[in-house]
């Protein structure tokens, strides 16, 4: 009879260490896939509930018209005009721990899904001149940009924020003209 070598014992780890890895780097891009879906899902839940807030601003401008100091945001989050020499107001965080949003007390009503943190809307006052002879052009988004809104109007920059700590974080911005309220 022959000696046995052992040469199949040496074949039989060599494939279980190969499928070992196979099934590793398989169950990480699952893992992965999982991850990246979970991402889009977040994603897409704070967007839809930044546009609700959006569209809830602009509901609450067409009855209010705020008129905030110029440079700085009243206590319920709508700001005056820009002031060149500081940061935007939609850029300090002081001003969103002010600003709109659905359990503030002021009715608004724009939760969406399962959120921890309700989306937020801050409004700026960008211009109370606004006459019938200005036009109105998409591309000039600046608070000096002439825009036309009918006779006498206010035009507003509204930026809304959804999103938790951590989590998908989305901002969108729009400009809503109303019509000036008399006594402005």
């Amino acid at each position: 009879m022959r000696s046995q070598r052992g040469a199949i014992l040496f074949v039989a780890l060599v494939l279980l260490l190969v499928m070992t890895v196979l099934i590793l780097s398989s169950v990480r891009g699952t893992v992965i896939q999982e991850r990246m879906a979970a991402n889009l899902y977040d994603r897409s839940l704070a967007f839809q509930a930044t546009e609700a807030a959006l569209r809830e601003a602009e509901r609450w401008l067409e009855v209010n018209t705020p008129n905030p100091p110029a440079g700085a945001c009243d206590a319920q989050g709508n700001c005056g005009k820009p002031d060149p020499t500081k940061l935007a107001a939609w850029l300090d965080e002081d001003n969103w721990a002010k600003a709109h949003h659905a359990d503030d007390g002021h009715g608004h009503n724009f939760e969406i899904g399962d959120l921890a943190v309700p989306p937020q809307f801050l409004i700026e006052l960008l211009a109370d001149d606004m006459t019938e002879t200005k036009l109105c052009e998409t591309a000039m988004i600046d608070p000096d940009a002439p825009c036309y809104s009918g006779p006498k109007g206010l035009r507003y920059r509204i930026t809304a924020r959804s999103g938790d700590e951590g989590r998908a974080v989305v901002v969108l911005q729009s400009v809503f003209a109303v019509p000036k309220p008399a006594g402005w």
